[in-house]
């Protein structure tokens, strides 16, 4: 079968990604909890999958986390939590994959641009660890609609944000998913893990 494309998102109850002005806030708040789920799931990966609207921020962001770990961080205007550090460091050691038919050029080390998704289908079937497709939204369903995810690991948040951005607005079809895990965590979030029948 090859490696596993996992897909790992934060949503509200009412099933949205952003706020109705693309707040995301909300998201991914400090929670121990949280962050030991997710170094165990990237304990498993080698390489990162993003598309081109996210990773600009991605990158701008992270880097500054590895640039200077105790500075005043771009978008939050605070300084990096220690699991912030860890996981910026660990991703520094990881292939980040963009794909985009537009983006010319990165500053991150262990990026490349793809321009076609195919290519990922290749990738998948080559020798190594799981991929973790980061986001956003459009990469998760285009991933989805040509049968690339293979597990969906979704943090459920305790708010409802009433609109915005939904997690699955441009998957095309029906897809059944078998549940393989669910944990309710101290801070009121709910981790569920779905595997993607094919």
């Amino acid at each position: 079968m090859g490696r596993k494309i996992i897909a790992a998102l934060e949503v509200s109850v009412d099933g949205f990604i952003e706020g109705p002005n693309g707040e995301m806030d909300w998201a991914m708040m400090e929670d121990e909890e949280t962050w030991r789920d997710v170094f165990e799931m990237l304990a498993h990966i080698d390489t990162f999958i993003l598309g081109r609207k996210m990773y600009p921020v991605y990158e701008q962001y992270w880097l500054a986390v590895l640039t200077d770990p105790g500075g005043i961080l771009p978008l939050s205007g605070r300084v990096a939590s220690k699991n912030e550090i860890a996981y910026a460091r660990l991703a520094d050691n990881r292939q980040h994959i963009v794909l985009s038919s537009t983006l010319d050029k990165v500053a991150w080390k262990t990026t490349r641009i793809v321009r076609d998704v195919e290519d990922i289908r290749k990738m998948k079937q080559q020798p190594g660890k799981d991929m973790y497709a980061v986001g956003g939204a459009t990469l998760v369903s285009s991933l989805m609609n040509l049968g690339l995810i293979d597990e969906l690991q979704i943090l459920v948040n305790p708010l409802i944000l009433g609109g915005g951005k939904t997690l699955f607005k441009d998957v095309k079809e029906r897809h059944t998913l078998e549940l393989t895990g669910a944990k309710p965590l101290k801070s009121g979030k709910v981790s569920l893990t779905y595997s993607v029948q094919h």
